[in-house]
């Protein structure tokens, strides 16, 4: 088990998307921000191209696109699949600033299947 939000929850998020496949067009440099957590404010970074993940680390990205922002608690909450991230952003939940197309081109990723098997060996091995 990893702790989420951890360098350890980073590489086993690259190494599950290393085989990811390509998707022409879903491509952005995004900055997570997740406050309120058990240790603090939470920043990290995460850069697709064309689908596959290229980067993901905790720490800024100068380079990034779109920066997202949720409160611990949804961020949880999304990545144990109890809340859509969608419907957050619908919400207010999750604040989205910067180039919002870049996380539109990026929609179609979520629902082919093996992002969702990802999704949940993620969940399976993540201590939250």
């Amino acid at each position: 088990m990893v702790k989420y939000l951890s360098p350890e929850w980073m590489e086993l998020n690259k190494q599950l998307a290393a085989d990811f496949p390509e998707t022409p067009g879903a491509t952005a440099r995004l900055q997570y921000v997740v406050t309120g957590g058990p240790d603090g404010e939470v920043r990290y970074h995460h850069a697709i191209e064309n689908g596959q993940t290229t980067e993901l680390a905790l720490g800024d990205d100068p380079d990034a696109e779109v920066t997202l922002t949720a409160s611990y608690d949804d961020k949880v909450k999304i990545d144990q699949g109890e809340l859509d991230a969608n419907a957050a952003f619908m919400q207010g939940r999750v604040k989205v600033s910067g180039n919002i197309a870049k996380v539109m081109a990026l929609l179609p990723l979520t629902s082919k299947p093996e992002y969702q098997e990802i999704q949940d060996q993620m969940r399976e091995q993540t201590e939250f």
